[in-house]
């Protein structure tokens, strides 16, 4: 009975990492094999999209599993067998609150339960503190959520032998980002792009997405509008894993189970022939369906953009070239 009643409180996500976690711990996933995608996840454990990434970022953040270009998530080579954690006493020091612990109980929280959740009543309670107690750190929420974004995206490290072309680095720029937006889907909801956020961390991205630009004929206001195109690519994508997140806590349906309710509506607009094109699509599929793959859309997105990119610099440079010679 004590047994049934634990399974019952552990989250879902934490099962479907153990289950993960022990099918690459006992060899059933090889080092360099796919781990089930967040969508296979979803079918094979009824659980939501959002839960299935949790699951991944969890394996990942262990260093089970890692995020392999143009391939998907996969065993991370050499694995070794998660090592249960210790408990410990935390001395007086630890427990008393700074800011930097409220910036990573508030992402803790955000993580876990989306960006609504996070208020400074929620720290508070987390940290076991009166309700009032963060504001002596933290002026308000707002800036919370800007401490706990710089805080993130502090977490990218860019190495210090940098790619040489042009192209592999804003490819490692841009996958990295995406990364992080996935350990922290919360991230893509704090601001617009028309309103950029002046953060010590973003700005040491756009220096590394410029560096990248600079010295191939392109002009100053090309190379801004190119750096904030990339990383639009990637809060685009990213902003669906916390609306699905949040849709599916509202509607109390996955995402497999909402299309099902869709299903009726579909059929009719196939059957209306008022749209050829995507009804002949549609039928093409087949009973497999459209499996909507967000790393899958994100890497084709970047890929075209770098050969737009491309196109603008072997352009300028076809130009300076007859001019130099005219």
């Amino acid at each position: 009975m004590r047994r049934q009643v634990a399974a019952q409180v552990v989250p879902p996500y934490l099962r479907v990492a153990a289950e993960i976690r022990r099918r690459i711990t006992d060899g059933e996933l090889a080092p360099g094999d796919r781990v089930p995608s967040t969508r296979q996840i979803a079918r094979e454990w009824n659980v939501a999209l959002a839960t299935a990434t949790k699951a991944l970022t969890t394996l990942r953040q262990e260093g089970l599993v890692r995020a392999k270009p143009r391939v998907g998530t996969v065993v991370a080579a050499p694995h070794r067998r998660p090592v249960a954690a210790r408990p410990r006493t935390t001395p007086d020091r630890e427990r008393e609150l700074t800011r930097e612990r409220i910036v990573h109980t508030a992402v803790e929280i955000a993580d876990a339960e989306g960006l609504a959740a996070v208020s400074m009543r929620s720290v508070a309670a987390r940290l076991h503190a009166a309700t009032m107690t963060p504001y002596r750190y933290v002026n308000s929420k707002d800036d919370l959520v800007l401490l706990m974004a710089d805080a993130v995206l502090g977490e990218l490290c860019f190495p210090p032998g940098a790619p040489a072309y042009w192209r592999a680095r804003l490819e490692w720029g841009a996958r990295s980002l995406w990364t992080l937006h996935r350990a922290h889907p919360w991230l893509a909801q704090i601001g617009p792009l028309t309103r950029p956020l002046i953060l010590p961390h973003l700005m040491a991205y756009s220096e590394w997405m410029l560096t990248a630009l600079d010295g191939h004929g392109l002009d100053p206001t090309t190379m801004l509008n190119l750096n904030a195109l990339l990383y639009s690519h990637v809060q685009g994508i990213a902003v669906q894993l916390e609306r699905e997140a949040q849709a599916a806590s509202v509607t109390g349906l996955s995402e497999d189970q909402w299309l099902d309710t869709q299903a009726p509506a579909l059929a009719a607009i196939t059957a209306s022939g008022d749209y050829p094109t995507f009804t002949r699509v549609i039928e093409a599929v087949g009973e497999s369906g459209y499996d909507l793959d967000l790393d899958e859309l994100f890497e084709i997105g970047l890929s075209s953009m770098l050969d737009g990119v491309a196109a603008l610099i072997e352009g300028r440079s076809r130009r300076a070239g007859r001019s130099g010679t005219s």
